[in-house]
């Protein structure tokens, strides 16, 4: 295919240079023809590492380059809708960092701006584009584990010592659940195919890093009795699991959001499910850029977004009131 989405970087942030970029270099559609930072020499730096062409100064000269297609958007959480705003209203398709925005009522800015310039926004939830979740997805359906009885998430890591970081500071948005939590919850409203009624979240707020949750244990409801049992941190050991359990089996993800075998326990025994190793990032790349040229519809529409945040927005709410919030 000779055919490239030509992608422009708002940002030079750890994530867009350890895998998002190098995703976008090593898919079949895209090349990142430009990079941004808020000073030249830190853009043109990373353009030189990476061997991208184009280095700019600021976000709004990259915006201003009729040559570039998309942008990818990995600012911290406060300025998601701001420059995914920008981005639109300059034309182009956006691929904005989970989570989109710092609550519902921003995302459903963001996607009403898209739909009403026509481009493409995604939210940047690489798991997803995954086959192992399909194919999970297909063996809940196929009954082999029976009825859905509930499922449990974890994604923790510690990170506590770096006091500076963008994470722990709670007016940008920082904390675990925005951070790390938002993949076990995307994860089962996936699998489930609905939205929960109500949150339940017990936090650890630290005052050493401006209150935010760096704990979090929750439980969304869902229907049927179903239940998101999830906890996620920031001052933990490191674990990303995701567990369904049914009334004749279960399915273990062991690296649920960073792609692997996984394993399924039934009466018969365990089998492993094998996994091709592909990269995440370039899949999400492939699907965003075939989203644009119209070869497919949008596998998670802006919609699904606004619905994610709405869930986070509960999650925040219970951690910080200490009740249980509906939906």
């Amino acid at each position: 295919m000779n055919r490239k989405l030509r992608w422009g970087i708002i940002g030079c942030a750890g994530i867009a240079v350890r895998s998002v970029i190098p995703g976008i270099q090593q898919s079949e559609t895209g090349e990142v023809a430009a990079i941004a930072s808020r000073g030249l020499a830190k853009a043109q730096e990373t353009a030189e590492k990476l061997g991208i062409p184009k280095a700019y100064g600021s976000y709004e000269e990259l915006l201003a380059d009729g040559d570039i297609d998309a942008v990818y958007i990995p600012l911290p959480n406060h300025l998601h809708m701001e420059w995914t705003i920008k981005a639109i209203e300059a034309g182009k398709h956006v691929l904005c960092e989970k989570p989109i925005a710092l609550n519902a009522a921003e995302a459903q800015r963001m996607a009403d701006a898209s739909r009403s310039a026509g481009v493409h926004l995604a939210e940047a939830f690489m798991y997803r584009y995954h086959p192992a979740y399909a194919r999970v997805k297909e063996i809940i359906d196929s009954g082999e584990i029976g009825e859905i009885r509930g499922i449990h998430g974890t994604f923790t890591f510690n990170n506590a010592k770096d006091s500076g970081n963008v994470r722990y500071k709670r007016e940008w948005g920082g904390g675990s659940i925005y951070d790390v939590g938002c993949y076990p919850i995307s994860a089962a409203r996936l699998l489930l195919g609905e939205e929960p009624v109500a949150a339940t979240v017990h936090a650890l707020l630290s005052p050493e890093h401006d209150n935010v949750d760096m704990m979090a244990s929750g439980i969304l409801e869902f229907s049927g009795g179903v239940a998101l049992s999830f906890d996620c941190g920031m001052w933990a050991a490191f674990r990303n699991t995701l567990e369904v359990l049914g009334t004749e089996g279960r399915i273990e993800l062991p690296s649920a959001f960073l792609g692997s075998n996984f394993f399924v326990h039934t009466g018969e025994g365990t089998r492993v499910e094998e996994q091709p190793t592909l990269n995440q990032y370039s899949l999400q790349a492939d699907d965003f850029a075939r989203v644009v040229w119209g070869e497919k519809q949008a596998t998670f529409a802006p919609e699904d977004a606004v619905a994610n945040m709405k869930v986070i927005d509960a999650c925040l709410e219970s951690a910080y009131t200490r009740s249980r919030v509906t939906l």
